[in-house]
């Protein structure tokens, strides 16, 4: 059985990876932390608004009706 990856889980891995690189960024170079972690922040938050309002998770507002279908 194997896993294929959906937009949303590449979105969530964006935004661990930004700021994961935000601290990484802070603590094994000369830029401060209190520059990056916040500068990495404002890229987690470019990619949610891009999960939720350029590719959001329904097409319509009428999806938002549909009865949910069971898990696998």
């Amino acid at each position: 059985m194997s896993y294929t990856w959906q937009y949303y889980d590449l979105v969530l891995l964006g935004i661990a990876a930004s700021l994961a690189g935000g601290v990484a960024l802070g603590a094994f170079t000369a830029l401060s932390s209190t520059t990056t972690v916040p500068v990495a922040g404002l890229v987690a938050i470019a990619i949610m608004a891009h999960g939720l309002f350029v590719n959001g998770p329904v097409d319509a507002p009428s999806d938002l009706t549909d009865e949910v279908d069971t898990l696998n």
